[in-house]
């Protein structure tokens, strides 16, 4: 080897090095900047708000702002493939949920994102179980006079969602074959106008996330009639669940996780992983989380994975028997 082929190759490696300590130094320092947080819904509505309070956490801990980015559309499709597309630098995170990660893929034949593999998935956030909830019109007091009523006038209930594939779409979905009955969906933008227009009636019912609808209930402006998981919430102990209240062993639960594009390094999503647990862990975030009618879920990222598996599998046989269609 002569020797302005020697220096070249050494000039190279040197750079190379060099590049790859400060890629080092910067990811043992970061986070540097504000951090963006893509939420592929409206604001408002429950994964929404569990952002921001998430957010807020990440802010306290690091001293960097948090950036919410709203990307509705598609059944949460449209955010998704945002996020999958971002830098992976670790200063693109985003929220996904079970209609995101579990649903789309057996509603979307051209889904341009992969729930497992487009992501690098930090931890699952909180269950959020659906509450049944009706305008104060109806002549409806629980969930047996609703099945009932429901029964009587086929399609004559209109119900609202965050739209077509949403997590209150096909939790109303599983309900409607579950109990026999026939309801009329109206898909919103949003889980926010879906809720504006019930509280003015031009809708009859919802059956979604208590942090969009349960401080409406507590005020009198929506009637409660029941809960989607498998235990009464704490905030609202009065409220029974749909499966003791006329529809043994129903659960449609809601669930939401943090993931952050594939390739982000592992340090990165490491250090993400602990601050989640800890805000998840925190006497305020619990208090918060259970005002809402959630409950914290701190995981590791493969139990998250896992999580989507299962879940996947599941309510692809519920989308097959409801016979839903987005497309």
């Amino acid at each position: 080897m002569d020797r302005r082929r020697f220096l070249q190759l050494t000039a190279s490696s040197l750079a190379m090095s060099g590049s790859g300590i400060a890629s080092s130094v910067a990811q043992a320092q970061w986070p540097t900047k504000n951090i963006t947080m893509i939420v592929p819904f409206t604001p408002g509505g429950s994964t929404d708000i569990l952002a921001r309070l998430i957010g807020q956490r990440f802010t306290e801990a690091w001293g960097q702002g948090v950036v919410t980015e709203n990307r509705p559309g598609a059944g949460g499709a449209v955010g998704s493939v945002a996020l999958a597309r971002s830098p992976a630098d670790g200063y693109t995170v985003g929220m996904g949920h079970i209609g995101t990660l579990s649903v789309n893929p057996s509603l979307y034949s051209n889904l341009q994102y992969d729930p497992i593999k487009s992501f690098a998935h930090i931890s699952m956030l909180a269950r959020v179980y659906n509450v049944l909830v009706v305008h104060p019109s109806l002549p409806i007091k629980n969930v047996r006079e609703f099945i009932e009523y429901a029964r009587q006038n086929p399609g004559k209930l209109n119900y609202g969602s965050g739209g077509n594939g949403s997590a209150a779409h096909i939790a109303t979905a599983a309900f409607m074959v579950a109990t026999g009955t026939q309801m009329t969906h109206v898909p919103y933008r949003g889980t926010s106008p879906a809720v504006a227009d019930l509280l003015s009636g031009q809708i009859q019912f919802m059956m979604t996330g208590g942090p969009a609808v349960l401080p409406h209930a507590r005020a009198g402006t929506m009637r409660a009639l029941g809960v989607s998981g498998p235990n009464r919430l704490k905030s609202d102990p009065d409220i029974p669940t749909i499966a003791e209240a006329g529809v043994p062993g129903f659960d449609a639960t809601q669930w939401y996780g943090m993931m952050a594009p594939t390739g982000t390094p592992d340090d990165i999503v490491t250090k993400l992983t602990k601050e989640v647990h800890g805000a998840l862990g925190s006497k305020a975030m619990q208090e918060a989380l259970e005002r809402d009618g959630a409950e914290a879920w701190p995981t590791t990222p493969q139990e998250f994975r896992d999580i989507i598996a299962s879940e996947t599998k599941r309510w692809a046989e519920i989308v097959e028997k409801a016979k839903i269609k987005v497309e």
